[in-house]
């Protein structure tokens, strides 16, 4: 359990945990791809951050077709999680942040009124798409074209003052959500098993269940986070 500790905290790989399919951090899963982001983010600095246009376009092509491979060779696009299908994320993180900064260097921000609204609907379409083993074309299509355009599109969004507020709000949300709400999950999850709280249906648990790591993400983000770096603004 030492180790499994050590490892989560300092981002190592480490999928030694069989009772959670072996996935690479154990005690937060999510993390995996918060690594890969990270190994991203180093090769950025080292690399891609002086990379002209058509040599970013020709590794976004590349990452692709290499992502196309892997849904092939694997039957979908779920991978990158376990020490079973560790380089799969790194797969899936090479054509996401390529494609990203190739829509960001090429101002790429067509203007439309959709707004949150209408831009969260298209979201809700690609996250109820149903699974399917196999269906790593589809899984691929989104990926490739889907996403990166509704990137672009938000970036573009006209919203009102109002929308503007919970956008922001949901944005400084994000990171602390993504990093904590594994860990909520299963203890509310636990409880509720313990005490039969969804015995009449799931709506209410997963209602407090929501809110609870809602509420967990934003204190760590007032208490934590945001202090914290404030402070190493401030001394670096």
């Amino acid at each position: 359990m030492a180790l499994l500790f050590a490892a989560s905290v300092l981002m190592i790989p480490y999928g030694a945990m069989q009772e959670r399919s072996r996935n690479l951090f154990s005690l937060n899963a999510p993390s995996w791809s918060l690594f890969w982001e990270y190994v991203a983010n180093i090769i950025f600095g080292v690399v891609l951050y002086r990379t002209g246009r058509k040599v970013l376009l020709a590794l976004t092509l590349l990452s692709a077709v290499w992502l196309c491979w892997t849904g092939y060779r694997a039957g979908d696009l779920t991978g990158g999680w376990s020490s079973s299908n560790f380089w799969d994320g790194g797969v899936r993180m090479a054509f996401s942040f390529c494609a990203g900064l190739l829509v960001y260097r090429s101002k790429w921000r067509p203007r439309t009124r959709l707004g949150f609204t209408g831009l969260g609907f298209l979201l809700l379409l690609a996250l109820v798409m149903p699974y399917a083993r196999g269906a790593w074309v589809r899984e691929a299509a989104v990926i490739i074209f889907y996403f990166p355009l509704l990137i672009a599109m938000g970036a573009g969004a006209v919203v009102t003052p109002k929308m503007q507020r919970l956008c922001r709000f949901s944005g400084e949300l994000s990171y602390p959500l993504y990093m904590t709400h594994y860990a909520v999950m299963w203890m509310w999850g636990d409880l509720a098993r313990k005490h039969n709280l969804a015995s009449n249906g799931f709506g209410i648990a997963v209602a407090f269940g929501t809110l609870s790591m809602i509420a967990v993400g934003w204190i760590t983000l007032k208490v934590y986070d945001e202090p914290l770096r404030s402070y190493l603004r401030n001394r670096v």
